[in-house]
C-alpha cells in the first residue's frame, strides 16, 4: 500500500486550461455552468495561497493542548472580489513522505487458546523524511480553474500537523473534521504569527475526496454527519479497517504488504517534529491490535465507519477497483450497502484495474462525471445527476456499462456443491455431493500455484463443467463448509477460480477465516481436532462474468502465502462434501445458472 500511497500526491499532466482575463465589473466575479458542468473560466495560475492551523477539539499527543491540524488552502483569485466558493477538500498523512517501518513477521504458528505462541516481531524504524514537498493534487487547477476552491490537511502527527496517528482512529476522524467547521465558521484556524484566519470567502459547502487512505478520512468525516459536508468521493477507500486488516478472525494482510497492520502504518506516516511524543500511541496501538487471537474488540470498533452510516449527510460516489487487492473489494460494497439501507444518496464507479484514481483509468468521461457531481451538489445546479443510473461498470473488455444499482439487478443467490473429486478437480453441481476428502496445509505454496496446479494434496479443486454460454455473478461469493482439522489452529482459504479452456486458472476472488472465530468474530473458541464444524467463508465481492466455454471453480486451501500467516506446513483439513455448499450471487438466479450450463 506504501507504494501506491506515494503515487497519491505524485503530479500528473494537467488538463489544458485556458486562461481568461478578469475585467472590470460591479457584481463579483461568478463560475460559468454548461450542460450541468462548471467551466474552466478562471485562470487556475491566478490563485490565492494560504497556510493556517486549525485547532481540533482533541488531545491525542496528551500535551495538554489542543491538536492543530496543518491546512494549505489554494482559492481563485476572484475570491478577494467577493466571490464566495465551495471547497474541494483532501485530506491526508502522506503530503510529508513516510518512514522506513519493518512489517511484522508472518512466519509463524498460529494461536492456540491456552498457549502462549511467539510474539510477532518487527525491526527499528528509520526515518526517510525529508524536506516537506510543496502540497498539490492532480486535479487542483481542474477545480480551481472552474471556481472551486482546494484545501489540503495534513493529518494529525503527520508533517506540521500535532497530534499522532492512530490508523483510522477517533483522533484523526475528529482532525480532519475540524476543517470542515472552520470552513462553516466553527473552528479557530491561525496562522504562523497566531492571528486568527476565518475563510470568508468560503460558502461553507463541501467536498471531500481522495484515494485510498485520503479516501478513508472522507468516509470517516461523512460518519460524523458534519453540517457543511455535501458530498464525498472516496476512491479505493477503507470503510472498517478491521476488514483491512483482519478476515473473520484471521489476520489477512493487505495486498502487497505482507505483514503490515495498524502500528507498522501509524510508524509510517508519523511525520510530525519530536516523533517520540507519540510513543505511546504506537506502543498502544501494537498492544491493542492484537496479531495473535484476531479477534475483533472495541479497538477496531472505533475504526468501524459502518456503526455510523446512518450519520451520513453527505451524498456518496464511491470509486473503487473490481481488481484491488489493497483496500480489498469489501469496503466498498458494504459501505454501500450501509448507505442504500439508510437512503443516503449514493451513485458507485468500478473499473477492472486496482488501486487507482479513476484519472488514470478513463479521465475524460471521469472528470465529466466528477464535474457533474460537484457542480450539482457543491453549486446546486439542476443537471440530474442524482437521478440516473446509480451504477457505472467497466467490463473485462474495457468496455463501459451503466446499470440501475449495484449488485446488479436480478442477482439471485444459487447454492451449488462440491462433488468427489477434489485432489485432481471434482464437480461442482446443484446437487450435493457425497464423502469426505482432505488436504494438508503447506503454507509455502502460493494461491495461485495451487489452483493451477492439476493435482495437489495441498489442496481440493472443484468445477461445473465448461459453461455453454456466459454467466455473470455480482455481489458476494459465500462457502459454507462442513470442516475438520488435524490441529487446533488453521486458517481456511477459498478460491472462486475461472478455468479456461486452455486448462489456464485465473483467481478471481477469495475469502479466508479462522475456525476458532466461527461463532463470532469478537471471540476465539477452541478447535477440537477431529471435530466437524461449520465454517462460513465470505469472499471478497466481486462483478464477473465467466465466458462461454469456461469452467466456475472452487478451491479449498488452508494459509494463503501472500494474506496469511504463514505457520509451518501440516495442518490437515478434512471438507464433508455433503454438508458444504457455496453460494454464488448469479445474475438472473438459478434460471441463468441452469441456462449457462446447458
Amino acid at each position: 500500500m506504501r507504494r501506491a500511497r506515494s503515487a497519491v500526491i505524485a503530479i500528473a499532466a494537467l488538463v489544458s486550461l485556458p486562461a481568461v482575463p478578469a475585467t472590470a465589473q460591479a457584481d463579483p466575479p461568478a463560475p460559468v455552468f454548461t450542460d450541468g458542468q462548471a467551466q474552466p473560466v478562471f485562470d487556475p495560475a491566478d490563485v490565492v495561497r494560504e497556510s493556517l492551523w486549525v485547532t481540533a477539539p482533541v488531545d491525542s499527543d496528551a500535551d495538554g493542548r489542543h491538536d492543530q491540524v496543518y491546512v494549505e488552502v489554494v482559492r481563485p483569485r476572484a475570491t478577494e472580489a467577493g466571490m464566495k466558493v465551495p471547497v474541494v477538500y483532501q485530506a491526508s498523512p502522506y503530503y510529508s513522505g513516510g518512514n522506513d517501518v519493518a512489517n511484522h513477521n508472518v512466519d509463524v504458528e498460529l494461536h492456540v487458546p491456552g498457549r502462549h505462541g511467539p510474539k510477532a516481531g518487527r525491526g527499528e524504524v528509520r526515518s526517510s523524511v525529508g524536506p516537506s514537498p510543496a502540497i498539490t493534487w492532480r486535479y487542483e487547477q481542474y477545480f480551481t480553474a472552474r471556481g472551486f476552491a482546494v484545501v489540503y490537511a495534513e493529518s494529525l502527527g503527520t508533517g506540521k500537523s500535532t497530534g499522532c496517528p492512530t490508523t483510522g482512529g477517533e483522533n484523526e476522524t475528529i482532525g480532519a473534521r475540524s476543517v470542515v467547521d472552520w470552513l462553516n465558521g466553527r473552528a479557530r484556524g491561525t496562522d504562523a504569527a497566531g492571528e486568527r484566519v476565518s475563510a470568508r470567502w468560503s460558502t461553507g459547502k463541501v467536498g471531500m475526496m481522495g484515494v485510498s487512505y485520503n479516501g478513508t478520512l472522507p468516509n470517516a468525516v461523512a460518519s460524523t454527519g458534519v453540517r457543511g459536508l455535501e458530498t464525498i468521493v472516496p476512491i479505493a477507500a477503507i470503510s472498517n479497517w478491521y476488514d483491512y486488516y483482519r478476515s473473520d478472525g484471521a489476520v489477512v494482510a493487505p495486498g502487497g504488504y505482507q505483514g503490515e497492520d495498524a502500528d507498522v502504518l501509524a510508524e509510517y506516516v508519523l511525520t510530525r517534529e519530536n516523533r517520540e511524543v507519540c510513543r505511546a500511541v504506537v506502543d498502544e496501538l501494537v498492544a491493542e491490535q492484537d496479531r495473535v487471537t484476531g479477534d475483533y474488540s472495541p479497538f477496531w470498533d472505533e475504526r468501524n465507519y459502518l456503526n455510523d452510516a446512518h450519520k451520513v449527510r453527505a451524498s456518496v460516489l464511491a470509486v473503487h477497483g473490481l481488481n484491488d487487492w489493497n483496500v480489498k473489494m469489501r469496503h466498498v460494497s458494504q459501505w454501500y450497502e450501509a448507505l442504500k439501507k439508510h437512503r443516503v444518496e449514493h451513485r458507485i464507479w468500478l473499473h477492472q484495474f486496482g488501486h487507482s484514481d479513476p484519472y488514470s483509468v478513463n479521465r475524460d468521461p471521469w472528470l465529466v462525471l466528477l464535474n457533474r457531481w460537484m457542480s450539482h451538489y457543491l453549486y446546486d445546479v439542476d443537471n440530474g445527476v442524482e437521478r440516473e443510473n446509480k451504477s457505472t461498470i467497466q467490463r473485462e473488455d474495457r468496455t463501459w456499462t451503466s446499470e440501475a444499482e449495484w449488485p446488479a439487478p436480478g442477482t439471485r443467490g444459487v447454492e451449488v456443491h462440491p462433488t468427489a473429486g477434489g485432489v485432481t478437480t471434482g464437480g461442482l453441481a446443484l446437487r450435493k455431493g457425497k464423502g469426505r476428502e482432505s488436504l494438508t496445509d503447506d503454507s509455502s505454496k502460493k494461491a495461485e500455484e495451487l489452483a493451477a496446479a492439476a493435482t495437489s494434496p495441498h489442496r481440493l479443486s472443484y468445477a461445473t463443467p465448461a459453461l455453454d454460454g456466459a454467466l455473470r455473478i455480482s455481489g458476494t461469493v459465500r462457502a459454507d463448509l462442513r470442516l475438520s482439522f488435524s490441529r487446533p489452529a488453521a486458517n481456511v482459504t477459498v478460491l472462486l477460480v475461472d478455468r479456461a479452456p486452455d486448462g489456464t486458472a485465473k483467481v478471481v476472488t477469495r475469502g479466508w477465516a479462522d475456525p476458532q472465530n466461527r461463532n463470532s468474530h469478537w471471540r476465539t473458541t477452541a478447535v477440537k481436532p477431529g471435530h466437524a464444524y461449520g465454517i462460513r467463508v465470505n469472499f471478497e465481492p466481486d462483478d464477473y462474468v465467466f465466458a462461454a466455454g469456461h469452467q466456475v471453480g472452487i478451491v479449498v486451501l488452508s494459509s494463503d502465502y501472500d494474506y496469511t500467516l504463514r505457520p509451518l506446513p501440516g495442518a490437515g483439513i478434512t471438507v464433508d462434501l455433503g454438508k458444504s455448499g457455496i453460494t454464488l450471487p448469479v445474475v438472473g438466479g438459478r434460471g441463468a445458472l441452469i441456462d449457462a450450463l446447458g
